[in-house]
């Protein structure tokens, strides 16, 4: 597949509540939002890439790099702001530049997202284009954290099915579990038309996502979410593997 109009937004704003500072953390020697910046510029398919962020340290990383900033407004980088928010805002000030095209893929990158698999992005934006769909996001089995064997424990120490009467769905063998998956962060992409009818949408946080949602699929351990010390030594322990 040829580049297309494909636009990356790499999300990174400074404040965290589980690990203050993670998108500028050093992971295997370089700052945390560095991987993602290497993640997009190894793309074959996007054509423009820039970060969101209030962090100044992030924003003078992204522009060093040959991406493009567009600074977010405070309330915008909150712990309750939503993604699509900052995404819309973000394409906004991209306009003032170069008019970003009316069907361009919108592909949002979270900066603390150091790990992913070669060529994720550009599965992803091909799945879009060629489905024709909303939008695509990557999905990882849940293996043995599978919603079956999630269930409810109270104060008294009671355990109850999460769902239904049968505690754990009745299954007994992981490998009789039926394919499960959770999104991983490590890629999404949308619409722009989905985006802004979201503004609109403020009920369902999910609403960028259109009604056509499909999903490419990651193996366990291709993506690394950072959202705790310990993610970061995981990060850090497979970049520095991958490096040598």
């Amino acid at each position: 597949m040829e580049q297309v109009d494909a636009i990356a937004i790499i999300l990174a704003r400074a404040g965290s509540k589980g690990l203050p500072g993670k998108n500028r953390a050093i992971i295997a020697g370089k700052p945390c939002v560095s991987w993602t910046i290497e993640h997009v510029r190894t793309s074959t398919l996007l054509r423009r890439a820039g970060v969101s962020t209030d962090d100044e340290e992030i924003a003078i990383l992204a522009v060093e790099a040959g991406l493009e900033h567009w600074p977010r407004a405070a309330e915008l980088a909150s712990d309750t702001a939503r993604v699509d928010s900052a995404a819309r805002e973000a394409l906004r000030q991209a306009d003032r530049h170069r008019i970003v095209p009316p069907m361009a893929p919108v592909v949002l990158l979270y900066a603390n997202v150091p790990v992913r698999p070669p060529g994720l992005i550009d599965r992803a934006i091909s799945l879009f284009i060629e489905s024709g769909c909303d939008s695509v996001q990557s999905y990882a089995a849940v293996g043995k954290h599978h919603p079956w064997w999630t269930a409810r424990l109270d104060e008294q120490g009671r355990v109850a099915p999460w769902q239904g009467t049968q505690l754990f769905g009745g299954v007994y063998r992981r490998q009789d579990l039926p394919p499960a998956f959770v999104p991983d962060g490590g890629v999404v992409v949308v619409k722009r038309s989905c985006l802004d009818a979201a503004e609109h949408d403020q009920a369902n946080p999910h609403a960028f996502l259109g009604a056509d949602h499909r999903g490419v699929r990651t193996e366990a351990g291709e993506v690394v979410d950072i959202d705790g010390p310990t993610d970061l030594a995981v990060a850090d322990q497979l970049l520095r593997r991958q490096s040598r």
